[in-house]
């Protein structure tokens, strides 16, 4: 006796038609803008450009296996810049964290009369470009020009922001830019923690920081992992402060002071796009087995 088969569920074949169609362009912009650009990346960072003779043909290209790699690796410019990536992380993630998580929960626990104001005013360093706040802190930083620095001369405190205090500058300029943007976002997942389970540990005897520190916190780690991821991968994408903060005179940043700016000198002054490339994808390498440890120790704590 044949078997009949029954066709597929209509209501099913709809959602699955409706999932394709939200996701499509999505799927369409990430292809094209991510998955394409870091394949060619890939692809230049294996060959290279190499003068036959006298060179009057000009430059062949040549495939170099892992040469270009090779030379990143024992490049004494890249390998500086990535160390100062790396320091500048150390310094920038759990200070900006730390104040993201004591500024939520502050606005969790206390001033309920004030938080659309403190969110609003938290909130307005993100929405100023990148560009246009390092040129406001240069500013502030620059001294004959700065109040910031008359004022701290007057107490009798001398800083040199952008001589040896340059690495503290650029912290101090991304804390503030990424700031309100982090504590909206942990601010949020804090909403989602149920008042039930606060107002126990209250009937309990416990205090605000008890609560804030053993309920509250706890149950809005996977928000905090999330903002610490973001904030990860933003700190290797250094580029934009330290190349505004170089234009001043006094400055130590040179024009490959991060692997960013080691990548964009050698792609645009020395015409060595290869090995530009083979920096970017390096950079974005890091930044990938930076990314899955944050995510395997997010997926451990969910697991406990």
């Amino acid at each position: 006796m044949a078997s009949i088969t029954s066709p597929p569920n209509r209501r099913t074949r709809q959602r699955r038609n409706g999932v394709l169609l939200l996701l499509g362009p999505f799927g369409l912009l990430f292809l094209l803008t991510y998955i394409v650009p870091l394949c060619y990346a890939v692809g230049l960072s294996f060959f290279r450009e190499r003068f036959e003779g006298i060179g009057w043909d000009g430059p062949k290209l040549v495939f170099a296996w892992f040469d270009n790699y090779s030379r990143a690796l024992t490049d004494a410019e890249f390998l500086a810049g990535v160390g100062r990536v790396l320091l500048y992380g150390l310094i920038y993630v759990p200070l900006l964290i730390l104040l993201a998580i004591s500024l939520a929960l502050l606005l969790d626990s206390a001033l309920t009369w004030g938080r659309r104001f403190f969110h609003t005013l938290l909130f307005l360093p993100h929405i100023v470009p990148g560009l246009v706040a390092s040129i406001i802190w240069l500013y502030l930083y620059t001294p004959g020009l700065s109040p910031l620095i008359d004022g701290f001369s007057s107490l009798g405190w001398e800083i040199d922001f952008l001589g040896d205090g340059v690495m503290f500058s650029l912290v101090n300029i991304a804390v503030w830019g990424a700031l309100g943007f982090n504590v909206v976002l942990i601010f949020v997942g804090l909403q989602a923690v149920p008042r039930s389970t606060v107002d126990a540990a209250r009937i309990d005897g416990a205090g605000e920081l008890r609560i804030a520190f053993h309920v509250k916190l706890p149950q809005v780690l996977p928000t905090v992992l999330v903002a610490t991821l973001f904030t990860i991968i933003g700190s290797l994408q250094l580029y934009t402060e330290p190349m505004i903060l170089r234009t001043s005179g006094d400055s130590p940043i040179s024009n490959a002071w991060t692997p960013n700016m080691l990548a964009y000198t050698s792609a645009f002054n020395s015409n060595d796009y290869h090995y530009a490339a083979t920096v970017s994808v390096l950079i974005a390498l890091l930044a990938g087995i930076l990314s899955f440890a944050v995510t395997r120790f997010a997926n451990r704590r969910a697991l406990r």
